[in-house]
């Protein structure tokens, strides 16, 4: 790599430092480019050269962070079927919702705390810039856990199987972005590290995704 190539990638990556801290904080769109670039002590024309626009900045940072996450779900995913089939059996819904679960927990643990906040803006703002590009982002992977939950649970309807992973998703979300805020403080649980959260909510959703009744 030639100097100039590095000094290319350090503006890179320091506008998209920037632009998760100042998006995490104060929204995508009350967040300036000047802001952004005055943070990562870069110009404007920086970004149109990197990313092409604000919004192509935004996807930069969406993709910075889901797409290693992304790959680290489906290769579980992957597993979990392939052992399944080699069995000569169907895959269980706790193996499924595990590849799922567990590289986000882990996730969190070792990921900025700032991306974590800005996930939570795209999933509870009105605006639905954010929520788009995440959603977009998010999609195959979710529709491959959908697949293989069918799979898991045959006398599920889809109806019924798709709420339950909605139920799951947000289940996850809670976790993710509220176990360390305590809503309620008079009641406020000791807070377990990744493998204690993994424990509690694993078994939870299973339970609620095998439930009889409805659907079944």
């Amino acid at each position: 790599m030639t100097p100039v190539e590095g000094m290319e990638v350090d503006t890179k990556q320091r506008l998209l430092d920037a632009a998760e801290r100042l998006f995490a904080q104060q929204g995508f769109h009350a967040t300036s480019l000047r802001a952004i670039t005055g943070e990562a002590g870069a110009n404007l024309a920086a970004v149109s050269y990197h990313f092409g626009s604000k919004e192509g900045l935004m996807e930069a940072v969406i993709d910075r962070r889901l797409t290693p996450l992304n790959k680290q779900r489906t290769a579980a995913l992957d597993a979990a079927l392939v052992t399944a089939a080699a069995e000569g059996r169907r895959p269980e819904a706790r193996e499924v919702l595990r590849a799922f679960i567990e590289p986000t927990l882990r996730f969190r643990q070792a990921e900025s705390r700032d991306f974590i906040a800005l996930v939570g803006r795209m999933v509870s703002e009105t605006d639905d810039t954010l929520r788009r590009i995440f959603v977009g982002r998010m999609e195959p992977f979710r529709n491959r856990i959908f697949e293989a939950l069918k799979l898991a649970l045959p006398d599920v309807s889809e109806a019924i199987l798709n709420w339950r992973l909605h139920f799951t998703i947000g289940a996850m979300a809670h976790t993710m972005f509220m176990v360390n805020k305590h809503p309620f403080p008079g009641a406020a649980p000791t807070e377990p590290d990744t493998e204690g959260l993994l424990g509690l909510l694993l078994p939870y959703v299973t339970a609620g995704m095998e439930a009889p009744g409805a659907g079944r």
